[in-house]
C-alpha cells in the first residue's frame, strides 16, 4: 500500500471548511485498522472543535458496525472527506458492509497509509485522529425523549469517540 500522495499537512487552525455542511451534506469515511486489515463507513454524525485544549473529531457509530471493531482496536481513526463526483462510492461503503465487500475495489477508492492508520487518495481533505475518550450513549441520558424514538428504535445506540486532531492533509490542486 502506497502512503498518501499529493497532499500537503496544514494545522487544523487553518481549515476553512464549513463541517456542518461537509458532515451533513458532503459526509465523510471513517477509518481504522493498518495496511493488512482495516474497513471504512460512511457517517453524517460526528462533531469538531476544542475539548482539553486540543483540536479534536468526536464521531458516533453503531456496535454492529464492523468499523467499530476497527476503530475500538486501534488507537487512531482517520476522517476523510471528498467532493461530490465520489457520492456513489460514500453510499455505497455506508450501505454495505466490510464483512462481505471489499470496499476499495467496488468503489475504486484507493487506500493510503498515514503516519497512524488509513485514508484514500481520492479525498479532497483526511483528519488523522488519536483516541482519547470513547463512551456509550445511555437512552437514561438522554433530556429529549423524543430522540430515542426517531434515532434508536432497536435500542442500538452509538458508542462516541473523541479523538485529538493530529494531523490534517488537504489534497495539493
Amino acid at each position: 500500500m502506497d502512503t498518501l500522495q499529493d497532499f500537503v499537512p496544514v494545522s487544523p487552525y487553518e481549515l476553512k471548511d464549513n463541517f456542518f455542511d461537509a458532515v451533513d451534506n458532503g459526509w465523510m469515511l471513517i477509518t481504522a485498522g493498518d495496511e493488512q486489515k482495516f474497513n471504512t463507513m460512511t457517517a453524517s454524525w460526528g462533531s469538531f472543535g476544542i475539548l482539553w485544549n486540543m483540536p479534536i473529531a468526536q464521531v458516533f457509530i453503531r456496535p454492529q458496525r464492523y468499523t467499530f471493531q476497527f476503530v475500538e482496536q486501534h488507537s487512531y481513526y482517520t476522517l476523510s472527506f471528498f467532493d461530490e463526483k465520489w457520492r456513489k462510492a460514500l453510499n455505497f461503503c455506508g450501505a454495505k458492509s466490510g464483512r462481505k465487500f471489499d470496499k476499495p475495489k467496488e468503489t475504486g477508492l484507493v487506500p493510503a497509509a498515514t503516519g497512524h492508520g488509513i485514508a484514500f487518495q481520492q479525498a479532497r481533505m483526511v483528519l488523522e485522529c488519536r483516541k482519547l475518550y470513547a463512551d456509550n450513549l445511555k437512552p437514561e441520558q438522554f433530556i429529549d425523549r423524543d430522540i430515542i424514538g426517531k434515532n434508536y428504535p432497536k435500542s442500538d445506540f452509538h458508542r462516541f469517540f473523541i479523538g485529538e486532531i493530529v494531523n490534517v492533509y488537504l489534497a495539493r490542486g
